[in-house]
């Protein structure tokens, strides 16, 4: 099953490699494929619903349009959310802050899909350091996310970031297990090839765009799954290629995500 954008995007998470978001999964043809965010920024918040595809099919994936989109929150406060076209639904009046647990319910063509995430209290991405290093001769790069880990066990982090105006977007996922309380000492790695034709080379005068969420366990569980399949899945790989652990209910695709943002940009050197 090939349902890059939509059984991720999220965009994107981390154990240690940066990938882009590009699977090539078992076959679920057929089945629901959610993917639904709520930030602590500004809304409207989006739901988007498709059906995924065999891997044999083209990249179109039918939308799913008659559908019920609730989004509720453990404060009192519910929405049913608005289908805009193209399998979207938005709100309207929904707000968000850090600590609440969001209930997302979908029903459409005669199932009810669930899903709940808790909203971590936001960590700010405070800046952007370079590092350089050479492989077979030539210069690669790395970015440091610095940001201060909370004392509190068990913050996650997805980081997703892209060179200029490149549409695609890779992803690393960080946990504070051996670096709890402290300041960041990982670094994202950039693209240093371009033989996939997607991403392109890091160089110097280039843009680098990154998003630091802070996430829930479920959510890091996702995208660490994710980037073992995409590590291990294939001749001589560990995993077996598989759809990473949804937190949606009754055999759904994709991921809900309640989550904290940060951005910075930087410029190469």
């Amino acid at each position: 099953m090939k349902n890059i954008f939509l059984i991720i995007l999220s965009m994107f998470l981390w154990i240690g490699c940066e990938k882009e978001i590009d699977l090539d999964l078992e076959d679920q043809s057929g089945n629901i494929v959610i993917e639904a965010n709520v930030t602590d920024q500004p809304g409207p918040y989006y739901v988007k619903l498709t059906k995924s595809v065999a891997f044999s099919e083209n990249n179109s994936y039918p939308i799913v349009n008659n559908a019920v989109v609730v989004l509720s929150d453990n404060n009192g406060q519910s929405e049913t959310l608005q289908h805009v076209g193209d399998g979207v639904y938005e709100t309207t009046n929904f707000t968000t802050a850090p600590g609440r647990t969001y209930t997302l319910k979908v029903s459409a063509e005669g199932k009810e899909y669930t899903a709940k995430s808790t909203m971590p209290q936001p960590v700010l991405l405070e800046d952007l350091q370079q590092d350089s290093f050479m492989v077979a001769g030539e210069l690669s790069y790395t970015l440091l996310p610095v940001f201060t880990d909370p004392a509190t066990l068990g913050n996650r982090y997805l980081f997703t970031y892209r060179l200029n105006n490149n549409p695609h977007k890779m992803f690393e996922a960080f946990s504070d297990n051996v670096n709890n309380g402290l300041v960041n000492q990982r670094p994202i790695l950039l693209p240093n090839d371009d033989e996939d034709g997607q991403s392109e080379k890091a160089k110097p005068g280039d843009t680098v765009y990154v998003e630091m969420q802070c996430i829930d366990i479920n959510i890091y569980t996702y995208f660490t799954s994710l980037i073992q399949i995409i590590d291990g899945g294939g001749p001589g790989g560990g995993v077996t290629p598989s759809n990473p652990p949804s937190n949606i209910s009754n055999g759904a695709l994709g991921y809900f995500s309640a989550h904290t943002v940060s951005k910075k940009s930087y410029i190469i050197q």
